[in-house]
């Protein structure tokens, strides 16, 4: 997780929402990934979709069941879809998203198979993203 928080700090840097993720397998890191949404003028372009694409790529398979994915903030419905289609092994999340979070709106999106973890590091994760909203909303007012 620490190294998925490192990719959200990148992308805090850049000024995108501060997500990051690592995808893992055998112990050895697959692939980085953080938000481009603002970079790429992409909507689709959250951290775990890029990872997941890269990861695919990286494996030749698209099928990621013995990986890991350790993103910060809990997946949106359209990130656990990607998941569920690249039938992920297990899921690791810091923070979780009350408004937008797969958990609260398709809690059974995700493969059958995934194993899902939840609260990793949480404040560490939860914090990067306060801090981020923090600032945007200053700078609006």
């Amino acid at each position: 997780m620490k190294m998925a928080i490192r990719e959200a700090k990148v992308a805090l840097e850049a000024g995108e929402i501060p997500v990051g993720a690592i995808i893992v397998s055998q112990n050895q890191i697959l692939t980085r990934a953080h938000n481009q949404t603002e970079l790429l003028k992409d909507v689709t372009a959250h951290a775990e979709m890029i990872a997941v694409t890269a990861a695919a790529n990286n494996l030749n398979n698209k099928y990621l069941n013995d990986c890991t994915l350790y993103v910060t903030l809990e997946p949106c419905a359209m990130c656990a879809g990607a998941l569920a289609w690249a039938q992920l092994g297990r899921l690791v999340y810091g923070a979780s998203d009350e408004k937008r979070g797969f958990s609260r709106h398709q809690p059974n999106v995700l493969h059958p198979k995934t194993a899902i973890i939840s609260g990793i590091m949480e404040i560490e994760c939860s914090e990067l993203l306060r801090s981020f909203f923090d600032r945007l909303r200053a700078k609006i007012n």
